[in-house]
């Protein structure tokens, strides 16, 4: 088991951990002690807020509420009732993660800075009910004599032995947090984090993760506040303090928002540099904010986030998986009963604003086969595809799936459905591989949750199926000697490739492809059109969105044109293409018939 746990961690980030023990346990003075028990609460509070800022992306204020809740927990539990360690301990990670429960519910349905400002008016109201709650709370005062803990049967009433049960609970933590973001759960918190479009066209659900880092960061909040309310005997308002949020912040920042060691690195730095500066009195905020300033000017990826690109540059990226040596095809979407049409949209009718983007759009798709949805600028023909895969919800109109009622449904639950997407910009993650972006198809779909991620222990199967999958997508679709290049380093054609393969693996009934052939030339068009058809041949209905007529010619059975959000011509490609309507709107007088590409090359 040690050598599985040593064999995830980098060798700098051992010999650091080594050497800090050696110094804390043996060389440190009680000063120095009582730093650095304060230094891995701290790193515990930011460990937890990574999981909404980091992992999630989304900038929470409430931190500092959970931490502060749950020091009153533990306060008021051990002073007014007498209770000890072990029943004070786990009441002060529940407290805060009832709240968060609760308050999530709402708060979470908000964006961007509604969301930040919304749990700072929650941090406020637990402020002030700290505040004016004397009796129970002590008011302004606090409460103090808040006892040393007591565990199996000792007293950590001196300060190494406090120190050494802290960084147990921090260790103990870092653990949780490595498990839970590792694997393919963790990559599903990194697409959510870069691309949320992507991530709910792909069945991630957006709110179930993003609900999951409320609840674990309100855990670590409240825990690091029990620990801090037994460490200093004492709990008051100022543990729920604004300022104490932006210090959360900062740490976490300076450190690097994803990274544990980031969480420890800034705490550390942090906690050793207000404490360091206070020499110069009334200056010391000042030189503390420039100190700080500085290291997020010069690395603004976090301290961690600049080592790892310095070593990247030095010694080339560490990270990337490994090729499978097999392969697996994806498995297909649930089974249904057979459904001929497979898609119907009646009706459907979107505005934005005064501007009708879809007017009265109805067609029918039948089962394997291939259709070219054409038409103008500004068309409509994107717009289509985000109302067909849950993008966004028309304002009349209908889509059925499978004979299944799809209008209203959100895209995590298309997508699990059997309905898989490209994009027209490219929805990919830079710094991950072409491997890993295609296996992120399987997140979603193999629902990876975090009870699953904690029970995973070891290699996770989840993630090594998950690139077994992508391998054989990105084989079918000619890519697979690319698949360990970070996708940010391929060529434009190859990412679109990259794309189409990621819809591939999700074992979708039916893909909806957006100008799949931009940035390919003649050679590469042909062999995606002939790659495509066995995608159909397999009973995958296929849709696409192209300008290139002459790709389409290759490979359409069936062309739809729409113009100005109604649809205006539908039928056999020769027949669409002489439709006057089309060629007034769309084709204009005199264009040449269009030669199928193998027709045009040598």
């Amino acid at each position: 088991m040690l050598s599985w746990l040593l064999s995830g961690i980098r060798l700098p980030l051992v010999l650091a951990a080594a050497a800090l023990t050696v110094y804390a346990l043996f060389f440190a003075t009680p000063y120095d002690m009582r730093i650095l028990t304060l230094c891995g609460i701290y790193a515990l509070l930011v460990i937890g807020f990574q999981f909404i800022f980091g992992h999630a992306g989304a900038v929470s204020l409430a931190q500092a509420t959970f931490f502060g809740l749950g020091g009153y927990i533990t306060g008021i539990v051990a002073t007014r009732f007498g209770a000890g360690f072990l029943v004070t301990f786990p009441l002060s990670i529940a407290g805060p993660v009832l709240l968060a429960v609760v308050v999530a519910i709402p708060v979470l349905k908000l964006e961007e800075h509604y969301f930040s400002l919304a749990t700072l008016g929650i941090g406020l109201v637990v402020l002030l009910l700290a505040v004016q709650w004397s009796d129970i709370t002590g008011g302004t005062n606090g409460l103090p004599g808040i006892p040393p803990i007591e565990f199996a049967g000792h007293v950590l009433s001196d300060r190494r032995s406090m120190l050494c049960f802290v960084w147990s609970v921090v260790v103990i933590g870092c653990l949780i947090v490595w498990q839970v973001t590792r694997g393919l759960h963790g990559l599903a918190f990194h697409l959510m984090r870069e691309d949320r479009v992507a991530a709910s066209a792909l069945g991630l659900n957006i709110a179930h993760l993003r609900f999951t880092a409320f609840v674990l960061s309100a855990a670590y909040g409240g825990a690091a506040g029990a620990l801090m309310a037994h460490v200093i005997h004492v709990v008051s308002p100022e543990n729920l303090d604004l300022a104490l949020m932006v210090t959360c912040l900062t740490m976490t920042v300076i450190g690097g928002r994803t990274r544990i060691a980031g969480a420890i690195l800034g705490a550390l730095l942090i906690v050793y540099l207000r404490e360091r500066f206070r020499v110069l009195e009334n200056y010391y905020m000042i030189a503390y904010g420039l100190a700080a300033l500085s290291v997020l000017i010069l690395a603004p990826y976090g301290l961690v986030g600049a080592l790892e690109r310095v070593r990247a540059l030095l010694f080339g990226p560490s990270s990337n998986p490994q090729q499978p040596s097999v392969s697996e095809p994806a498995p297909r979407a649930a089974a249904a009963a057979f459904h001929d049409p497979i898609l119907a949209v009646h009706g459907v009718t979107l505005g934005f604003g005064g501007v009708r983007a879809l007017d009265g759009v109805s067609f029918d798709l039948r089962n394997g086969e291939i259709v070219g949805l054409i038409g103008p600028n500004g068309s409509g023909k994107t717009t289509l595809l985000n109302v067909i895969s849950g993008l966004y919800t028309c304002d009349e109109g209908q889509v059925t799936f499978r004979g299944d009622d799809i209008t209203r449904a959100p895209a995590h639950v298309i997508s699990k459905g059997g309905i898989a997407r490209t994009f027209q910009h490219i929805h990919l993650v830079d710094e991950l591989s072409a491997l890993d972006n295609i296996a992120l198809a399987r997140a979603g779909i193999d629902g990876a949750g975090v009870l699953k991620a904690l029970s995973t222990i070891g290699h996770d199967r989840q993630l090594e199926r998950a690139r077994r999958i992508a391998f054989a997508a990105a084989e079918r679709l000619g890519i697979a000697s690319a698949v360990m290049e970070p996708c940010g380093a391929l060529p434009y054609g190859t990412r679109r490739r990259v794309e189409v393969a990621r819809a591939i693996a999700t074992g979708p009934a039916m893909v909806l492809l957006d100008e799949p052939a931009a940035g390919l030339n003649e050679q590469e068009q042909l062999d995606l059109a002939e790659r495509i058809k066995t995608i159909a041949a397999d009973g995958i209905t296929v849709v696409v969105v192209e300008h290139n007529l002459v790709f389409l010619a290759a490979l359409a059975e069936r062309l739809i044109c729409l113009d100005r959000g109604k649809v205006i011509a539908a039928g056999l490609p020769d027949v669409v293409r002489r439709d006057p309507a089309v060629v007034e709107a769309y084709l204009g007088p005199g264009t040449p018939e269009p030669l199928p590409i193998a027709a045009g090359m040598p």
